[in-house]
């Protein structure tokens, strides 16, 4: 039997629920579920968390957490902080989640259109070395798919130009 309160049952109850929602919202930046809600924890606690601490509120493996904490460093999400007396790694997560979440967002566009172009082009080079009569039918459609990639690219590069 638990020794919370009605008021306190019903308190976490929501936060479950904020968590949940918020996470499935980021889970469309391309965040896996664990990830996901990792970050939402860390956003909404006031005091940085350790591997343990991340563990026991998820109820996921330290080594689940360890993966979910180095995808968000990677992505600029969260930061390691230092306090005195503290010997294990405390990680929270940064502010400015509109800012951070859409320059990492545009950035990962950005290099994926850009690996698309390049591997489209390399396709149409290919393309040129063939003698066959469909040779032109196939260069429309990659030329077609190169602009479209370029158009994409050119309204990313719009968004980071504006600076969130």
């Amino acid at each position: 039997m638990t020794n919370q309160t009605p008021d306190n049952e019903i308190l976490d109850d929501i936060n479950n629920k904020i968590i949940s929602e918020f996470s499935k919202t980021l889970e469309m930046f391309s965040l896996n579920q664990t990830e996901s809600k990792l970050f939402v924890t860390l956003y909404l606690t006031a005091e940085p968390m350790t591997l343990d601490e991340m563990k026991d509120v998820l109820g996921k493996s330290k080594t689940a957490m360890s993966y979910a904490v180095r995808t968000l460093l990677d992505y600029n999400l969260v930061e390691r902080v230092w306090r005195k007396g503290v010997r294990k790694d405390l990680y929270q997560a940064k502010q400015n989640l509109y800012e951070k979440f859409m320059k990492t967002y545009v950035n990962r566009w950005l290099e994926a259109l850009d690996q698309q172009i390049n591997s489209l082009g390399e396709i149409q080079q290919e393309l040129g070395e063939l003698q066959n009569g469909e040779k032109e039918l196939v260069d429309h459609k990659i030329h077609e798919a190169i602009t479209f990639h370029r158009s994409l690219e050119d309204v990313f590069q719009r968004i980071k130009e504006n600076d969130f």
